[in-house]
């Protein structure tokens, strides 16, 4: 690989695979979150500031009847839209963080990488923490909590065998151990 020193090792003396392939999907997913959430963002923040500029128009369009509660409904809309921006900017900051720890994770070539607040802190910063990190010094990575792991890698195992039943040309497994305690097969 260009660059690599000839050693096979990479700029960052991980062997993984080329940076760009090693976490290529969850970059994408991440892309995927916040390009609606962007949008929706940008949206929020207009009718936070646009609400009292809708209000004055219903003087012209509404009754007296509905005047007051429309203008009522609008400001409380605003407001709840303007939380919802700040949040969703909050939201953003984090989901940026996490697409740059995925970029350098795989330009890094690391293996197994969670995005948790401490794996992120770990990864280098800057020319001097990149050449320190060249040099090998590199901190441990934690794993992925367990909400965030496959499930299905610890599923059950039965203890023993199934019990095959047939039943004309068909195969019923029964799962109860056989009452004579003979062979499965």
């Amino acid at each position: 690989m260009a660059g690599d020193g000839g050693d096979g090792k990479g700029a960052a003396g991980g062997k993984g695979p080329a940076p760009g392939e090693g976490y290529a999907v969850e970059i994408a997913e991440v892309r995927k979150v916040m390009t609606p959430l962007e949008e929706s963002v940008v949206a929020a923040h207009k009718i936070k500031d646009d609400w009292k500029k809708m209000a004055g128009e219903i003087d012209f369009a509404a009754t007296v009847d509905i005047e007051k509660p429309a203008k009522d409904v609008l400001s409380k809309w605003g407001f709840g839209m303007g939380r919802i921006a700040q949040h969703t900017d909050d939201i953003l900051v984090t989901l940026r963080q996490v697409l740059s720890a995925y970029v350098m994770a795989d330009l890094l070539r690391i293996k197994d990488f969670s995005p948790t607040e401490d794996n992120m802190a770990k990864l280098p910063a800057g020319d001097h923490g990149l050449e320190v990190w060249r040099e090998g010094h590199r901190g441990k990575f934690d794993p992925a909590p367990k909400s965030l792991q496959e499930q299905w890698d610890e599923e059950p195992k039965p203890k023993e065998a199934p019990r095959i039943r047939r039943l004309g040309d068909d195969q019923v497994i029964d799962w109860e151990p056989r009452d004579d305690g003979g062979s499965i097969a």
